[in-house]
């Protein structure tokens, strides 16, 4: 498989700050990772001329993004309803809770279009992943 078959997305909406939206990243990473299929990996374990293991990464590209929260939601609705994309996002209520049962407990009270998204990764095939974001604007320090 090409690098360029498959892409990963991060969104972040715009109204995020800097250290939310690391530590957002960050927690969707590690679900992606965990829930992707094995093809997402590059070599596991490399090695530097001294001998030394360093850990792989991803085999194909992850760049960053950011959007205003309406299209942040609209994004990930679409990207849920693709079944070859796989989605995971990001409500407040993960940055208002401490452990995994009070976060289970606040998505639980609530209807999905209550949920405020701050942010997203899309994990796919590049085109479909383009369909959705290939518009966004790359995030970056402003």
């Amino acid at each position: 498989m090409n690098y360029e078959d498959k892409k990963i997305v991060g969104i972040i909406a715009t109204n995020v700050e800097v250290s939310v939206a690391l530590n957002v990243i960050g927690h969707l990473s590690i679900a992606i990772g965990k829930y992707s299929d094995k093809e997402i990996m590059g070599k596991p374990i490399l090695l530097d001329k001294s001998n030394k293991e360093h850990l792989g990464i991803s085999k194909f590209p992850f760049i960053i993004t950011k959007v205003k929260a309406s299209k942040l939601r609209s994004a990930i609705e679409k990207a849920k309803s693709n079944p070859n994309l796989l989605v995971a996002d990001y409500p407040k209520e993960m940055l208002e809770t401490r452990t995994d049962e009070e976060l289970v407990s606040a998505v639980a009270s609530k209807e999905e279009e209550n949920l405020e998204y701050l942010g997203a990764i899309i994990y796919g095939n590049t085109k479909d992943v383009n369909e959705i974001t290939g518009k966004f604007q790359l995030w970056k320090l402003e």
